[in-house]
């Protein structure tokens, strides 16, 4: 009874000073020699909100021989502590005592709790190598069974990234709940397995497992990093019949998805039908979807209704902002808001400076935009001087081009995107010689390009190009296709963007190394493929990895034209939509 007694006083403590007086209490009471209680206040000490972990670490050093559960209490404080790394050395320490006990019954042994903390610490530290290590040990101790700590486990690899041992630990667990399926298809979502996530959440289904709010965010996660709009309908659906609509992080993977994929009407819809309370995240989502898709005046319009509805703007609504400023070229209104985030609370972080960096740059104001770098607090990162490097490719501006290349060089970035605008910037002036300085500096390095990969949702199919590609079992028909679409767009007026091509050879060969782009062939394919079950009058969709290339650009708003068909280019900045000869971005990108 009066352990019963006991154990409520430690629930019941809130504050840091209770913890203390209570810890005082059992040692002069003698109540601290009882494990149980002991390690129910280590614990409540080590976790709790209004703890400290470091008094819990000193309560544990007067313990003469701590028992598994004591261990259990800091290990646990330290896995969701801001060093989560430190839980692993206790781990450690926790094992060499438990192996170097004389007897083989000792009340110090490595459990099922004690594995299921430090593999919380491994997917909190990033520790891709202890998780392998703990996994033998679990296999070990015959704790393999537990279907929490394996699903643990599963979480710990695929937060690590090692993507291949979680997928083989889900085939093998013996039983599977749906915290494992989750934790699998999270982890192949935000692990460039995207493909493969979206295929076991169908698996998932036709199993007949009950999917939660949890499954469906990792899921539409992965449609809207493939632009899978169709799979997300029918995932937004589920969501609807099962009342999971009304979870605003539900919600806010909805709009998300709708927006990467090139919806963004379908996401205001969503965002405008919560029946709950918005949270900060909805917000910031709906500015960033506007923002990516061109609709500057429309994410600034939602931006500034914030207050309005008592929600203060985060260092995150000012980045959307700020994007949408850089997206349409609102240097004013941008640079402003800019220096108005410190008067409002919100210190300005990289990011934002990298916004206003962006943003002059492509206004032609390269050397405002240099000079704000070099009044930075901060020590600029890369991302900073590829911005001004950019713009200076763009403005084809020599000068800013080989201070920001020198800069990047200096800080040992070796970034293939870097060398090719640099190059861009001397063959545009055509200065060969420093074009073939650049690519044998890329050769010494041993830099190799990022291809160009390109993504199309057709005919119930994700397809997939590379540049020039060839591994396509249509790659015959879409090359003629391509041949078509040159013809009847050199009527409409089209000139090759020959200039775009890095090498010095004849025009008609850069005219040729122009020709398949892998967003070409994703559009040539959409065109040729996208005519029955009413595809005849969709957008044709591409979600490219690289920024489109400009000859691709002009190619597009060509083909828009002349085949009256609407085209969405998703491209690692933001969405192109052309239509009837134009572009969305208005060709500011």
């Amino acid at each position: 009874m009066a352990r019963v007694y006991m154990e409520t006083l430690i629930q019941r403590c809130v504050t840091f000073s209770q913890i203390k007086q209570l810890q005082s209490h059992f040692l002069t009471a003698g109540h601290f020699q009882s494990s149980f209680l002991r390690s129910r206040l280590l614990d409540r000490c080590a976790v709790s909100p209004f703890g400290d972990l470091s008094f819990a670490v000193q309560i544990f050093r007067q313990i003469p021989k701590p028992l598994t559960n004591d261990w259990n209490a800091i290990i646990r404080g330290f896995a969701a502590s801001s060093q989560p790394s430190i839980a692993l050395t206790w781990y450690r320490s926790m094992l060499f005592q438990a192996s170097s006990s004389s007897s083989s019954s000792s009340l110090c042994r490595i459990d099922a709790l004690t594995c299921s903390f430090t593999l919380k610490a491994c997917a909190r530290a990033l520790s891709s190598s202890f998780t392998p290590q703990l996994h033998a040990q679990i296999n070990r101790r015959g704790l393999f069974a537990d279907a929490l700590l394996c699903t643990t486990m599963l979480d710990a690899y695929s937060k690590n990234g090692d993507l291949i041992s979680a997928r083989k630990l889900f085939d093998e667990m013996p039983v599977r709940d749906v915290a494992s399926w989750n934790a699998l298809i999270a982890g192949l979502a935000f692990g460039n397995r995207a493909h493969e996530a979206l295929e076991l959440y169908k698996r998932m289904e036709s199993e007949g497992i009950r999917r939660n709010e949890i499954t469906v965010v990792a899921a539409l996660g992965a449609c809207s990093h493939l632009g899978a709009v169709k799979e997300g309908e029918k995932i937004h659906g589920y969501v609807k019949d099962s009342n999971l609509d009304q979870n605003v992080i539900v919600c806010n993977a909805t709009i998300d998805m709708y927006a990467k994929c090139g919806f963004v009407e379908k996401a205001f819809q969503v965002f405008d039908q919560i029946r709950g309370e918005k949270s900060v995240v909805t917000w910031n989502t709906m500015i960033m979807g506007f923002a990516v898709h061109g609709e500057a005046n429309r994410a600034i319009e939602i931006f500034e209704k914030l207050e309005d509805n008592s929600i203060k703007p985060d260092d995150v609504s000012y980045l959307a902002a700020l994007t949408a400023c850089r997206h349409a070229g609102l240097v004013e209104y941008g640079a402003s808001m800019f220096k108005n985030m410190a008067c409002n609370g919100v210190e300005p972080n990289m990011k934002h400076y990298g916004c206003v960096v962006d943003l002059l740059g492509r206004a032609g104001r390269l050397r405002e935009a240099h000079e704000i770098i070099c009044s930075m607090s901060m020590v600029p990162d890369p991302v900073l001087w590829q911005s001004l490097l950019g713009a200076s490719e763009i403005h084809k501006n020599i000068e800013m081009a080989e201070i920001a290349s020198k800069k990047l060089v200096e800080m040992g970035v070796n970034n293939d995107g870097d060398y090719v605008l640099l190059s861009n910037v001397y063959a545009a002036q055509g200065r060969w010689k420093d074009v073939g300085r650049v690519r044998d500096d890329m050769e010494t390095k041993q830099v190799k390009k990022i291809p160009g990969l390109s993504y199309i949702e057709a005919q119930g199919a994700i397809h997939k190009f590379y540049n020039s590609d060839k591994s396509h079992q249509q790659w015959r028909q879409i090359y003629e296709k391509i041949d078509e679409i040159r013809f009847k767009i050199r009527e409409d007026g089209y000139v090759p963007q020959t200039g775009l091509v890095l090498h010095d050879i004849g025009e008609e060969e850069k005219e040729n190394a122009l020709c398949y782009h892998s967003e070409k062939l994703a559009v040539a394919y959409g065109l040729m493929v996208m005519v029955d079950g009413g595809e005849e009058e969709s957008p044709v969709r591409v979600i490219k990895n690289l920024r489109i290339c400009g000859d691709c650009h002009v190619v597009f708003k060509h083909i828009s034209n002349v085949y009256k068909r609407e085209i969405i280019v998703r491209d690692r900045v933001r969405f192109h939509r052309f239509k009837d000869g134009s572009c969305s971005c208005r060709d500011y990108w």
